[in-house]
């Protein structure tokens, strides 16, 4: 399996990029080759302080002279810079080049090159991105993390239907339990986009939908995909990275309170690590963009070294357990049921 990794994409690039690179060349066997697009003096000025040995043949540098900023409006700059790292990494996915695209950067630009280089899947009018939460059962999905802000409730039940394939088929889940983000549990709870959303999600074969959900049940109740539009998902998602980090600053301000305490830390050292690692955006890497045609993933903007590195597992094992042909699948015989049931 081939990736093209942005790798001047991300707040601390080309750094974390590269040292993530070098890790994921060490730990996964399958990546047969790792392209680092971007500017190749910093790339290989780079590759050289890290000890990335440019000689091997598992490894080599794309040119790309132009960046995407983090602050530069996606579609309009995507357009614009033809010659940017991320531009040039999704040109070689569409072109066969690449299996899967990696990228830390411009969340909008990757999402605006993904959608105008390589298309929706058939049947998908919408893209959305799949971001994972650690919850008391396992894993949550959420969809739409930010791709789409206005979705529509017929975008929402494609998105059901694309992360039950997901989860079925990258997370091992059976029969994967699906919810709808709303202010109650109660069926007439929520918008009229909601309540329309909900009406259309019962009658979405294919899924197993189990009804509205609140933001208490994103860690409590078994779950495996919660969808809603983008700007919902967005804010969820970002509120709860927040509220993680949050949680450890005061954790640790308690702990240094008293001696004791302290002692007692030490003691739990192995719980506390445990605890940071199931709750880090570091340990999923990325999230993948779920309906184009190609193998996307998006990594946090903040992403570290181990991040970038846990983004191309990622996107390997999208890429080996071939999910966009699951949800072609799906999405054709929720289509075909429909079709049979309106007649």
């Amino acid at each position: 399996m081939k990736v093209a990794l942005d790798a001047m994409g991300g707040d601390l690039a080309p750094a974390v990029n590269i040292g993530g690179a070098l890790d994921a060349l060490r730990f996964y066997p399958k990546l047969e080759h790792l392209y680092l697009v971007g500017d190749q003096a910093a790339l290989e000025s780079e590759c050289a302080k890290q000890g990335l040995s440019l000689a091997d043949a598992r490894v080599s540098i794309v040119h790309a002279p132009e960046v995407i900023g983090m602050a530069e409006p996606g579609a309009k700059t995507v357009r614009r810079k033809k010659q940017s790292s991320i531009s040039i990494a999704m040109d070689m996915v569409r072109d066969g080049k690449a299996d899967a695209f990696v990228s830390a950067g411009n969340t909008g630009a990757a999402v605006a090159a993904a959608t105008l280089k390589l298309r929706t899947l058939p049947g998908v009018d919408r893209a959305g991105i799949a971001s994972a939460l650690p919850n008391e059962h396992g894993l949550c999905n959420i969809l739409d993390a930010g791709a789409n802000p206005e979705a529509k409730p017929e975008h929402l039940a494609t998105y059901a239907l694309m992360g039950t394939a997901f989860a079925r088929h990258v997370l091992g889940k059976s029969d994967p339990k699906v919810g709808l983000m709303s202010n109650g549990e109660e069926d007439e709870k929520g918008t009229t986009f909601t309540k329309e959303t909900f009406k259309l999600l019962k009658d979405t074969p294919g899924i197993n939908f189990i009804g509205n959900v609140e933001g208490h049940d994103l860690f409590e109740t078994e779950l495996d995909v919660v969808v809603c539009d983008g700007f919902t998902g967005n804010v969820v998602l970002k509120s709860c990275e927040a509220t993680a980090k949050a949680v450890s600053k005061w954790l640790k301000a308690e702990i240094k309170a008293s001696p004791l305490r302290v002692l007692g830390a030490v003691m739990a050292k192995g719980a506390f690590k445990a605890l940071k690692e199931k709750s880090s955006y570091e340990t999923y890497g990325g999230s993948p963009l779920l309906g184009v045609n190609g193998v996307v993933i998006i990594a946090h903007g903040g992403s570290s070294a181990l991040a970038v590195r846990n983004a191309i597992r990622v996107a390997l094992e999208t890429v080996e357990h071939r999910v966009n042909p699951h949800i072609e699948e799906a999405v054709a015989a929720a289509a075909a049921k429909r079709g049979v049931a309106a007649e």
